[in-house]
């Protein structure tokens, strides 16, 4: 868990006989991400403790142990275990990865969980405007549609006002650009494009109602 310095220590390996698998120090997290189970289902997830060699998954199917887990985590990216035991609202999985990608993840780890400490606003990857046109939609996969107003849009994503809120991580089309739910506020929710767009121009045409 993280202590109340801001700078917390490196992730450490903790004492271990030779038999042992190495355990890593937890941080609390709050990272959203895909994973898939050994059947090839998807789903969204959510990340609240993380260590460089297992994490605790927030999530709408557990599956069973000893099965196997990919998932593809923001900030982090893919990582894959199998699941080790079921806690309330998802599962506990452990890391496959070489000591140099733990290293790596390490530092990730430590920097997202000061990042949550500090109450960092989300990284602003490109600058936010208001589009000439506002009014666009929203389908989810299954076919449902809304209509909605954009709030601002950027490169990379969008906040979207709107009289539904998907669950965070929903894939989604805004417009005509594939997007998913990062974020709820008030009135809507936040949406971050699953691939960032060359120019704004192109931004604001995608998000015209056809």
């Amino acid at each position: 868990m993280l202590s109340d310095n801001v700078s917390s220590p490196p992730l450490a390996v903790a004492d271990r006989t030779s038999a042992e698998p190495a355990r890593f120090q937890r941080v609390r997290i709050s990272v959203l991400g895909r994973y898939m189970l050994a059947d090839k289902r998807e789903f969204p997830c959510q990340i609240l403790e993380m260590s460089p060699g297992d994490a605790v998954v927030i999530a709408p199917v557990t599956g069973i142990v000893g099965e196997k887990v990919i998932a593809y985590l923001d900030h982090i990216g893919r990582i894959e275990g199998t699941v080790i035991d079921q806690v309330e609202g998802g599962f506990l999985m452990n890391v496959a990865a070489s000591p140099r990608k733990r290293d790596k993840m390490a530092a990730q780890l430590t920097w997202l969980a000061n990042r949550d400490l500090l109450n960092i606003p989300e990284d602003r990857r490109h600058e936010r405007v208001v589009p000439d046109n506002r009014h666009s939609t929203v389908v989810l996969d299954d076919g449902r549609r809304y209509n909605c107003k954009i709030i601002d849009i950027s490169l990379s994503g969008a906040a979207v006002e709107i009289d539904v809120r998907p669950a965070m991580g929903t894939p989604l089309t805004l417009g005509r650009m594939r997007a998913r739910v990062v974020r709820h506020f008030q009135n809507g929710v936040a949406v971050e494009f699953t691939s960032t767009q060359e120019m704004i121009t192109v931004v604001q045409q995608n998000l015209r109602v056809n």
